[in-house]
C-alpha cells in the first residue's frame, strides 16, 4: 500500500455527514481543476466552491495532489456506476456494448470537466491516470471473456479487445460528447456498433 492509499484510508468519512462534505469537496474539485487546470487551482479554490471552511478540506484530504488524484479515482467510480446501472437490461454483450457507449457519451455531456482532469492527470498524477484506464480494462477484459464463454462473441485476445473498445469510447465521448453534441448518443453508438458487428470488410 502507497503512502497516499494509506493517508487516504486513514482520513475516509467515519458518518454520511462526514461522507457529504468529502463529496462536496470532490464536486468543487471538478469544477476549479476542470475549469482552470491543476497548477492554477487552489486548495482556497476548491474550500470556496465547496463552501467549507478551509481546515475542514484537511480533515479529508493532505494536499491539493492527494484530492486531485483522489478525484481521478472518483470519476472512474462515478463513470463506471453510470454505465453499469445502464447496461443492466442488455440482453447479450453486443447490446451491452452498445448501451454502454450511449451512457459513456451522456455521461462526458454531463461530465465535461472529466476530460481535462483525466488528460491532465497523465502529467500531473500519471500513477493515477493509468490506474484510471487499468481498472476500466480490468473489469472490460473479465466481462468479454464471460460473454465468449457464453458464446455471445467469438473468443480472443479479450486483454487487447478491450484496450481497443476503451479507445473507441474514449476518443467517441470527446468528439460527440465535449467538442459537438449535435449528433444523438444512440446514433452514434449505432454506427459504432456496426462497425463493432462487422469490422471494416466488405
Amino acid at each position: 500500500m502507497s503512502i497516499l492509499e494509506t493517508t487516504t484510508a486513514s482520513k475516509k468519512p467515519k458518518t454520511a455527514r462526514g461522507e457529504r462534505t468529502r463529496n462536496k469537496l470532490l464536486d468543487a474539485a471538478e469544477g476549479a481543476f476542470g475549469e482552470n487546470g491543476f497548477h492554477a487551482t487552489s486548495i482556497g479554490d476548491i474550500t470556496r466552491r465547496a463552501s467549507v471552511a478551509l481546515g475542514t478540506f484537511y480533515v479529508y484530504f493532505d494536499s491539493k495532489d492527494e484530492i486531485f488524484r483522489a478525484l481521478v479515482a472518483h470519476m472512474g467510480e462515478m463513470t463506471r456506476g453510470w454505465i453499469t446501472k445502464r447496461v443492466k437490461g442488455a440482453t447479450d454483450r453486443l447490446h451491452a456494448e452498445h448501451l454502454g457507449l450511449v451512457a459513456y457519451i451522456e455521461f462526458a455531456r454531463a461530465h465535461p470537466n472529466l476530460y481535462r482532469i483525466i488528460e491532465e492527470s497523465q502529467f500531473v498524477a500519471p500513477d493515477a491516470y493509468k490506474a484510471h484506464y487499468d481498472s476500466f480494462a480490468a473489469r472490460y477484459e473479465r466481462n468479454l471473456e464471460e460473454a465468449a464463454q457464453r458464446g455471445e462473441i467469438d473468443p480472443g485476445d479479450e486483454a487487447v479487445r478491450a484496450w481497443a473498445l476503451i479507445g473507441m469510447s474514449v476518443f467517441l465521448g470527446l468528439r460527440y460528447g465535449i467538442w459537438d453534441s449535435a449528433l444523438s448518443a444512440e446514433d452514434v453508438a449505432r454506427t459504432a456498433g456496426d462497425l463493432i458487428r462487422r469490422g471494416l470488410q466488405p
